[in-house]
């Protein structure tokens, strides 16, 4: 069940944005054929997410594969700064990533390390990420999908 908060989740409109800016820009569909909003937000074995164009994006999506992943609820997940979603390290790296993806118009192939709200960490593999750009060009922001991760041990403690 959609809650109210999360009707973006399965709006056709975002949805036809992530599809078809998938398509054009990495040349493949995003979901099977006849699939559409809610099949992606509720029913996608695989990951999705989306951030705005602000200086510090902050997540507009993410479908219950990646709510599940990183441990958040969808009205925290839309509140979060993308860049929460990489420890501290890791960040540049993240930021070289998105960089990159401004550049080309969307990378394939991204591995790096994520964590969840609990603290978690996990390696995505096989990502790919790419500019959320409609029609008419303009840019709405970046979107990313995984379907491999693995869990990570926690960091040994120092004290």
């Amino acid at each position: 069940m959609t809650m109210p908060s999360e009707r973006r989740a399965v709006d056709p409109a975002f949805f036809d944005l992530l599809a078809t800016s998938h398509a054009r820009l990495v040349g493949k569909p995003l979901v099977p054929e006849g699939r559409g909003a809610g099949w992606l937000y509720h029913h996608a074995p695989f990951a999705v997410l989306a951030h705005d164009t602000a200086a510090d994006p902050v997540f507009t999506y993410a479908n219950k594969t990646a709510q599940a992943r990183f441990g958040y609820a969808w009205d925290t997940f839309v509140a979060l700064p993308s860049r929460l979603s990489a420890e501290a390290p890791d960040r540049a790296e993240r930021q070289r990533l998105l960089d990159a993806v401004a550049r080309d118009g969307f990378i394939a192939d991204y591995r790096g390390i994520r964590v969840a709200r609990s603290g978690r960490r996990f390696l995505i593999e096989q990502a790919t990420v790419w500019q959320l750009v409609d029609a008419a060009g303009t840019w709405h922001g970046q979107a990313a999908t995984f379907s491999s991760w693995t869990d990570l041990p926690a960091p040994a403690s120092t004290g």
